[in-house]
């Protein structure tokens, strides 16, 4: 019985190790940081399927922008927008033609208190700040400047205004009460297609220019097994259901 049962671990594990590639590479990857939560599930999901490690930076599209350009040692890019992919594309620094839209964003006004009206409260003034990521920097902030502007609100509010270098550290001044109000991204709030704290609205599409996310090969990653393969898993049925489940869509 115990040879037997020996001999069909090793048979399972035998059929793992050929499902995988021969040679597992690593990738570098930076990600905007909207994209965290579903990028990090991702990564696990894509490391079990192919063996392959994606190795994960997180931060402002803006600075990544300039890192690249400026020699950082990654290989793929998602953006939080679609024109700093475009722009290393233009430069020779992206590979041509392996641009794709990973996903489309929702932004969302949100507070950590339950029970509010995010909508009304802006609309009232009644708060003590604002957050929004800095629009110079991040698309999602460049989207909540264009919905306040949309709301006639933009300089009403301007002097309550405290802006986060990326999406990450707006929802900080968010979640710590230290801005009442805050425009976020909808997959940092939403988890299995829900809301899962605070209080949000849901900001109309029509609002602010569609917020169009790429991924873009670079330069460094060309000849990269891993870096193929991740950009490949990225347009799947499997990631299309994750990304879902975060409030993003396909565009």
């Amino acid at each position: 019985m115990l040879l037997t049962r020996l001999k069909q671990t090793l048979i399972a594990i035998s059929a793992t190790l050929m499902a995988l590639p021969l040679y597992a590479d690593e990738v570098m990857v930076a990600v905007a940081s909207n994209f965290t939560a579903p990028m990090q599930e991702i990564a696990a999901a894509f490391a079990q399927k192919t063996g392959h490690k994606a190795t994960l930076s997180f931060g402002s599209s803006g600075k990544f922008l300039a890192q690249i350009q400026n020699g950082a040692p990654f290989e793929v890019f998602l953006s939080a927008d679609q024109a700093k992919p475009v722009k290393l594309e233009q430069a020779g620094t992206a590979v041509a033609g392996s641009r794709f839209t990973y996903a489309q964003g929702t932004l969302a006004l949100w507070s950590a208190s339950a029970g509010l009206d995010p909508q009304a409260l802006l609309q009232s003034g009644d708060f003590n700040k604002v957050a929004l990521a800095n629009p110079k920097l991040a698309p999602y902030g460049a989207a909540a400047v264009q919905t306040l502007e949309k709301l006639g609100l933009a300089e009403k509010t301007r002097s309550h205004w405290v802006m986060g270098e990326n999406i990450s550290q707006t929802w900080q001044f968010a979640s710590t009460g230290n801005a009442k109000i805050g425009f976020v991204a909808l997959s940092q709030i939403m988890k299995n297609g829900a809301v899962t704290s605070g209080s949000a609205w849901l900001i109309p599409a029509t609002y602010y220019q569609p917020i169009r996310q790429d991924a873009v090969l670079l330069k460094k990653g060309e000849g990269n097994a891993a870096a193929a393969a991740l950009l490949e898993y990225l347009q799947s049925d499997e990631v299309n259901a994750v990304i879902t489940r975060y409030g993003y869509s396909r565009g």
